[in-house]
C-alpha cells in the first residue's frame, strides 16, 4: 500500500497558500522602518548618552539611505507585491546597508552584528530557494568582510576595547553557522507549512464535494416527487390530442413525440427516485456491510479481489450507521491503494461491539516500506517513484492518505496504520466510539 491521491481535486483558488517568491511590499516596508528606527536610537545612544566615539555622520547616511530607499519603493512601485529576484534585491540591500553600518562601528565586535541573521530568515521564509542561497551567500560575504577589515568598536574617549583574535573568529563562527542554520530551520518550517496547507486544500476540497454530491442527491429525490404529478397531467393531455389528432397526421406525429417523451421522463424520475430508496447519496442510513460496498465497489475490478465482511459478537445485531461522505471517501482511498499494491486478496473487515466500531483494510502485498510507514499520515509521502501509476491508473503526489487520515479524524475516527506479521501484507485500522456512527 501506498499513499497516494484518490481523486481529481476541485481547488478554490482562494484557500491556497500564498505561492513562494512573492513578498508583500508593506511588510517589507513596515520591517526596513522599524530597522532604521532601531539602527537610529542605537546609534544616538551610543553618541550622546554613553559618550563614545563614533562616526555619527557616516553612520547617519547609512541610516538615510535606507530611508530612502523605503521612500522611492512608496512612490515608484506599482506593485502590491514584489517577486522573484526584485523581493531578493531588496533583501541584499539590507545587507549591505546593514553592513555597512556594522563597518563603521566595530564590524563583528559590533554586538549587533547578530542582525545579519534577520534578511537571510525572511528570504528562507518567502522566497525559493536559489533567491534564499543568493541573500545567504551575501550575508556570509559581508560577515567575513566585516571579520578582516573593521573599523574599531565605539569606545570611550582616548581608549579602545581590542577583542583576542580567538574570541573574533569564535563570534564570526557564530553568524555564519546562525546564518545557515536560521535560514535552513526557516525554509524548512515554511516549506512544510505550505505544503500542509495545500494538502489540508485538497482536503476540504473533496470533502465540499461529497457534500454537493449528497445535496443535489436530495434534491433530485424530491424533484422526482414534486414533478410526478404535472408530468403525468402533461400525459393524458397528450394521450387526448393523439385520440383527437384523427387524419392530422402532423398534429399525430408531434402528439406521439410528446407521450414518448413524457414517459421517457417518467422513468427517468422513477430512477432517481428508487436510487434514493436504495443508497444513493442522499441516503442517511445504511448498513455496515452497504458502507464498505459502496467505498469498494469502483475498485473491484483492477485485478486483486476485494472481500468485505462484518464480524460482531455471537447473536448481536449488526448496526445501522450514518453515511458518512467523509468515510466512505476514505474507506475508498484505503481499497484502492491495498489493491494497487496487492497480490491476489485485499481484505475489508468491519469489526463492532457495545462500544467500537472498527473497519481494518488489509492486503497480501510487500506491506509499507519503512521509511514511508513512519511518515504515513503527512502529505507528499509516496512509494512511487516519479509518479508511476498504478493498477488503478491513478498518478499522484503522495497526498491520498494524508486526505484520507483526516477526513476520517473529522468524524471522530482515531486511524493507524502498520504491516501484518511475516510481512504478509499492509493494514490500516480506522475505529470510532459506536455512538459517534450509529444512526
Amino acid at each position: 500500500m501506498s499513499a497516494e491521491p484518490q481523486a481529481t481535486t476541485y481547488w478554490d483558488p482562494q484557500n491556497l497558500p500564498a505561492p513562494r517568491g512573492r513578498l508583500r511590499l508593506r511588510t517589507l516596508m513596515l520591517l526596513r522602518w522599524l530597522g532604521l528606527a532601531g539602527q537610529t536610537a542605537a546609534v544616538l545612544f551610543t553618541a550622546f548618552t554613553l559618550d563614545f566615539d563614533i562616526r555619527l555622520g557616516w553612520c547617519l547616511a547609512m541610516i538615510g539611505a535606507g530611508a530612502w530607499m523605503n521612500v522611492a519603493l512608496a512612490i515608484l512601485a506599482r506593485q502590491p507585491v514584489l517577486e522573484g529576484w526584485k523581493a531578493a534585491g531588496q533583501l541584499m540591500f539590507d545587507v549591505l546597508q546593514l553592513g555597512a553600518l556594522l563597518g563603521l562601528t566595530g564590524g563583528l565586535d559590533n554586538p549587533f552584528s547578530l542582525l545579519l541573521i534577520a534578511p537571510v530568515t525572511i528570504a528562507a521564509a518567502a522566497l525559493p530557494t536559489r533567491h534564499t542561497m543568493a541573500v545567504g551567500a551575501l550575508a556570509l560575504l559581508v560577515a567575513c568582510v566585516l571579520f578582516f577589515v573593521p573599523e574599531p568598536l565605539p569606545w570611550r574617549p582616548g581608549e579602545m576595547l581590542t577583542l583576542p583574535p580567538i574570541y573574533r573568529l569564535g563570534f564570526l563562527t557564530a553568524i555564519l553557522t546562525g546564518v545557515i542554520f536560521t535560514a535552513g530551520y526557516a525554509w524548512k518550517t515554511s516549506s512544510e507549512a505550505r505544503r500542509m496547507g495545500l494538502a489540508l486544500a485538497a482536503t476540504d476540497a473533496i470533502l465540499a464535494r461529497e457534500q454537493r454530491l449528497a445535496a443535489m442527491g436530495g434534491l433530485a429525490a424530491a424533484a422526482a416527487h414534486e414533478l410526478g404529478t404535472p408530468l403525468a397531467t402533461i400525459q393524458v393531455v397528450a394521450r387526448e390530442l393523439l385520440r383527437n389528432a384523427g387524419s392530422d397526421k402532423a398534429l399525430a406525429e408531434d402528439a406521439e413525440l410528446l407521450v414518448q417523451q413524457a414517459e421517457r421522463c417518467r422513468d427517468i424520475l422513477r430512477t432517481l427516485s428508487q436510487r434514493s430508496e436504495t443508497g444513493d447519496v442522499a441516503e442517511a442510513r445504511v448498513s455496515l456491510a452497504d458502507l464498505l460496498r459502496e467505498a469498494a465497489e469502483p475498485h473491484r475490478n483492477h485485478g486483486p479481489r476485494v472481500e468485505i465482511a462484518v464480524e460482531g459478537a455471537k447473536g448481536s445485531v449488526e448496526p445501522e450507521i450514518r453515511r458518512l461522505p467523509e468515510a466512505v471517501r476514505a474507506i475508498g482511498a484505503f481499497v484502492e491503494n491495498a489493491t494497487d499494491f496487492a497480490v491476489y486478496e485485499v481484505r475489508v473487515t468491519a469489526y463492532f461491539d457495545d462500544r467500537t466500531i472498527r473497519i481494518e483494510v488489509k492486503d497480501d502485498g510487500p506491506g509499507f516500506a519503512s521509511d514511508v510507514l513512519v511518515k504515513l499520515g503527512e502529505p507528499y509521502v509516496t512509494s512511487r517513484p516519479a509518479g508511476e501509476g498504478s493498477k488503478t491508473g491513478h498518478h499522484g503526489m503522495g497526498i491520498g492518505f494524508f486526505i484520507a487520515k483526516t477526513l476520517l479524524e473529522k468524524t471522530g475516527a482515531s486511524v493507524t496504520f502498520g504491516n501484518l506479521r511475516h510481512k504478509e501484507g499492509a493494514q490500516v485500522v480506522a475505529s470510532w466510539p459506536r455512538n459517534l456512527l450509529e444512526a
